[in-house]
């Protein structure tokens, strides 16, 4: 099921789009098995349950971190991580370069911009973002590499709230694009509007429940 719910997928993806297979909550069996279909970027929302997964998996996966990130956990994931999608703090952003220095690797990361109405969902205010790029102390930072933004719109199905809100991200990722030559990736867009997204620009969309079908978070 697995298999044919990952190829169907990818068969509607335009090629220059990335799909990362959202595996949280998932066994290891399942990873492996649409690692046999061909899937090699995997995102998880927790560190000890990614650092679990690196352990026993081949490790020409590459591991995205798409959850909301504790800073003193940074440290775990810091030998392996291939991209950091929510970071939403200088902060972080200071801790991960901490802890890439460490194992000597430069960390890839993406700021997470605020774009959701709701008030549960993360990320920066759009000109904090600005500030960010733009400061001293983000120009010192050499282990640590922004190489584009995150989003995550408001859980509706007002495909007009939707598109104003990727639109948004957009408009403010091409903006900055002009003056940082890392950006090449925007992620938004996930199962239930992964589709709309793309058609807003997205470069790269976090799909989980469809190739792995419904989560069990009882545990």
């Amino acid at each position: 099921m697995i298999k044919d719910n990952l190829n169907q997928i990818k068969s509607k993806l335009p090629k220059e789009i990335t799909l990362v297979a959202v595996s949280k909550t998932k066994p290891s069996t399942d990873i492996l098995e649409a690692y046999e279909a061909g899937q090699r970027i995997f995102g998880e929302n927790k560190i000890q349950e990614m650092v679990t997964k690196y352990d026993e998996l081949p490790k020409d996966i590459q591991w995205h971190m798409i959850g909301h990130l504790q800073r003193n956990k940074v440290k775990y994931m810091a030998h392996f991580v291939d991209l950091i999608h929510g970071v939403d703090s200088f902060k972080t952003l200071l801790e991960i370069n901490k802890q890439a220095l460490k194992h000597d690797r430069v960390i890839n990361c993406l700021l997470q911009a605020r774009i959701a109405k709701e008030e549960t969902k993360f990320g920066l205010p759009f000109d904090e973002i600005k500030n960010i790029l733009n400061s001293k102390e983000f120009s010192n930072l050499n282990n640590v590499k922004v190489v584009g933004l995150m989003g995550m719109a408001t859980f509706t199905d007002n495909q007009d709230q939707l598109t104003k809100e990727f639109s948004s991200l957009y408009n403010l990722y091409n903006d900055l694009k002009e003056n940082n030559a890392d950006f090449s990736i925007l992620s938004m867009g996930m199962s239930g509007d992964y589709k709309l997204a793309i058609e807003c620009g997205s470069t790269m969309v976090r799909i989980g429940s469809s190739i792995f079908g419904a989560r069990n978070y009882k545990k």
